[in-house]
């Protein structure tokens, strides 16, 4: 006869500190989140794009017009993909990177222009603008060009010229070309990035992105100046960002080693020795003019700036030192010095200069407090500095981090659920592989167990688009999937083959007629439909019309032979790769897809190629959407589980805060499951006879939805239960589980 019936009583959150014997909280989680004081499986996650290309060292996300553009920063460069609220959208769009110039080459002299010097000349043409040259004409053309002005905007290849104003009212075909330029952008495997926007009020009026490459992903203390970037947002293009607005512009690269944040309307950079430094007002291109300051409020390096709440000293920021943490504040204040009144608008507090920060993207702010990890422990601010008591896994954490690789720690939250997540590498990983979680709401700590879903390098938290966005840490390798029989035209970046439904845009497609590194951009479907004559087994036809009538298109009709394709077009005379099974009259079909290629074809034949999986991509993911691990149409399980705390008598039973002494083994006879629940669940008895002995654990009990009761007959002197859902669509949500429980043997 059962002696009592107890109720699972463990408390929220995962303590992997101390012992397991020690422990009131569940003792082990995998996937498995906190809510109302019990455990709920982590929401799945959903493929954007298979394409991203990473390792990814940074991730922004802005939303406009229900279009959320995602840009992923990377090694090598800067991509983004632009996706509606459901996460469906276009393909992968890099960036390009343009600058100022440095030398001009393949000069066209022109005919019939006024001899003479002429300075200060404006050039014209290209993608940049600013670009001023001393233009010599002799002999009524042009002879030498020397750029005096360097300009911003342009690429490698622009075409220049100047109007015949210009230098001298006559004249006409002379241009020159750009020959290099300094983009402002390094390939390196250090870059790390980070981003803003702001609004351009005093120039374009465009809303710029704001980019900054910092060679920070092996030291945080790295001092290797990077020019900010700038560009509009909704273009793809983007350039050093400048000095060249305002009354004395120095035309000056704005260059930091640490990065950018906005402060609207201003923009900040920071960087080495303590470096804060801002332009005017609303003009990111103006960094001279009186409400614009440059100073250096501290002796290490700042490695992290975020915008504050500042109330009537807005617009306010705080600036993360290795050693301190500093607020800047618009407070304009004049004071007279020497009868000359001088106005100062900028404050510099420092608010501890006994702080420490682990990485330089480990800061984040919840409502209004700021979280973030030291090198030893967690801390906050939320008007003071203070340390965040963490009982449940700060050695966890600190004994396991990777220390090499501290600069990839990185922090996201979840608002849905009041958590804060630090992704990390754990152990002798390269890349983060597991996370920790605090959860305001529940003041409790757990971890994602090294989940799968937890190994993720950079990401942004849900905001306009309501799910987290986070790039994988597994680079694809370059795979076969599929041969197919092409045909290609030179010189154009289109080829045609037969109807497939493996074809998908991101693919590489390779074969001896295209140029290196074609990838799959458009699918086009192709149908014409004509009438035509032939004989019976003839290899040809004739068409009334071959107007959109393509190579390597199928050829279904009355009399057509089964699997026919097109081989050649000859005028009105289609040649078929099988013979014709009748005579043919009548109407036909062809039907097939177009690729587009992002490279160019370099003859016109037909040949057989090879469609693969790129190489060195990752994947960039939804989170917080459904419940399993949704590739295209193929949908994974994903494993959630948690451990509770120790139930034995000793330990004081389930519904006991303390031990009571009574010396027995624990004897469980039947569970009845209370969950909130989708999937077959299982759970496992597992304990010991003594803290220091090793676990015994049963074999798996299955139940599902519907299931009352599972009858058991388990014992352990110290025992905890695992729960595990491990199916597709699987979900739950822990409630009052019921023990059914007797004394055991009384020694063990």
């Amino acid at each position: 006869m059962v002696k009592k019936v107890f109720a699972i009583d463990t408390q929220p959150g995962v303590q992997r500190d101390g012992t397991i014997f020690d422990v009131n909280f569940y003792t082990a989680g995998l996937w498995v989140r906190f809510q109302r004081g019990r455990p709920r499986k982590v929401g799945g996650y959903r493929a954007i794009t298979q394409t991203a290309t990473g390792y990814s060292r940074g991730i922004f996300v802005n939303s406009a017009d229900g279009v959320n553009k995602v840009f992923n920063g990377f090694s090598s460069g800067l991509e983004v993909i632009d996706v509606d609220n459901l996460g469906i959208g276009g393909g992968v769009n890099q960036f390009t990177f343009t600058g100022l110039i440095l030398t001009l080459n393949t000069l066209v002299g022109g005919t019939v222009y006024t001899n003479g010097t002429y300075t200060n000349v404006t050039l014209t043409g290209g993608s940049g603008s600013g670009a001023k040259a001393t233009i010599v004409v002799a002999g009524a053309t042009v002879t030498t060009v020397t750029l005096t002005a360097a300009g911003n905007g342009y690429a490698v290849g622009n075409t220049l010229s100047a109007t015949a104003a210009t230098i001298g009212g006559t004249g006409s075909g002379f241009s020159i070309n750009v020959a290099t330029i300094n983009d402002g952008f390094t390939e390196n495997d250090l870059n790390l990035w980070q981003f803003d926007s702001t609004f351009d009020a005093q120039g374009s009026g465009n809303q710029l992105l704001l980019a900054h490459p910092g060679q920070n992903l092996a030291q945080i203390d790295q001092t290797t100046v990077t020019p900010v970037l700038a560009g509009n947002i909704n273009g793809t293009t983007l350039s050093p960002l400048r000095d060249t607005s305002g009354t004395t512009p120095t035309g000056d690269i704005i260059e930091v080693a640490g990065g950018v944040v906005v402060l609207h309307p201003y923009v900040f950079v920071y960087g080495d020795n303590g470096l804060i430094k801002n332009c005017v007002a609303g003009d990111p291109f103006d960094w001279n003019g009186p409400d614009s300051n440059e100073t250096n409020v501290s002796s290490t390096k700042i490695v992290k700036g975020l915008s504050v709440r500042g109330g009537s000293n807005a617009p306010s920021g705080l600036f993360w030192a290795l050693d301190s943490l500093i607020r800047v504040s618009y407070t304009p204040t004049t004071i007279t010095v020497a009868s000359v009144p001088q106005t100062f608008f900028w404050r510099y507090d420092i608010i501890t200069s006994q702080s420490s920060i682990l990485s330089s993207q480990c800061v984040i702010e919840y409502d209004g407090i700021y979280y973030w990890v030291g090198v030893d422990r967690f801390l906050l601010y939320n008007g003071v500095v203070k340390e965040l008591t963490n009982i449940f896994n700060q050695n966890y954490f600190f004994d396991n981090l990777n220390y090499a690789q501290s600069q990839k720690v990185w922090a996201q939250k979840v608002p849905r659920f009041g958590e804060i997540w630090w992704f990390f590498p754990s152990g002798d990983s390269e890349e983060c592989n597991d996370a920790i979680i605090y959860n305001i709401r529940e003041n409790c700590w757990y971890d994602a167990g090294g989940a799968l879903g937890a190994r993720r390098t950079a990401g942004y938290f849900s905001q306009v688009f309501h799910y987290p966005i986070n790039a994988g840490a597994t680079l694809s390798e370059q795979t076969l999937l599929f041969s197919a029989s092409i045909a290609t035209t030179n010189a154009s970046t289109s080829v045609t083959i037969a109807p497939n439904n493996q074809v998908s845009n991101g693919q590489l497609v390779i074969s001896t007629s295209i140029n290196s590194g074609a990838i799959v951009s458009v699918i086009t479907p192709t149908l014409a439909s004509t009438t035509a004559t032939g004989s019976s087994a003839a290899f040809t036809i004739v068409v009334n019309s071959a107007t959109g009538i393509l190579r390597n298109q199928a050829v279904t009709g009355t009399g057509i032979g089964v699997g026919a394709v097109v081989t050649v077009i000859a005028g009105t005379t289609i040649t078929l790769s099988v013979a014709n099974s009748g005579a043919v009259s009548g109407a036909l079909s062809f039907a097939g897809l177009t690729l587009t290629l992002s490279t160019t074809a370099t003859a016109t034949i037909i040949e057989t190629a090879t469609f693969n999986s790129q190489a060195d991509k990752v994947i960039l993911w939804q989170h917080e959407i459904g419940t399993d691990e949704v590739i295209n149409t193929v949908s994974n399980a994903i494993e959630s589980s948690f451990q509770t705390s120790d139930l034995g008598w000793v330990q004081g039973g389930p519904s006991q805060a303390s031990p009571v002494g009574d010396n027995y083994w624990l004897h469980l006879e039947r569970i009845e499951p209370d969950f909130v629940q989708s999937g077959e669940m299982t759970f496992q008895v597992t304990g010991r006879a003594f803290a220091q002995s090793e676990d015994v654990t049963s074999s798996p009990y299955a139940f599902d939805p519907d299931t009352g009761k599972i009858d058991l007959r388990e014992q352990r002197r110290e025992i905890r239960l695992i729960f595990t859902s491990n199916v597709a669509r699987g979900d739950y949500q822990l409630g009052r589980v019921l023990l059914h429980a007797n004394v055991g043997d009384v020694r063990p």
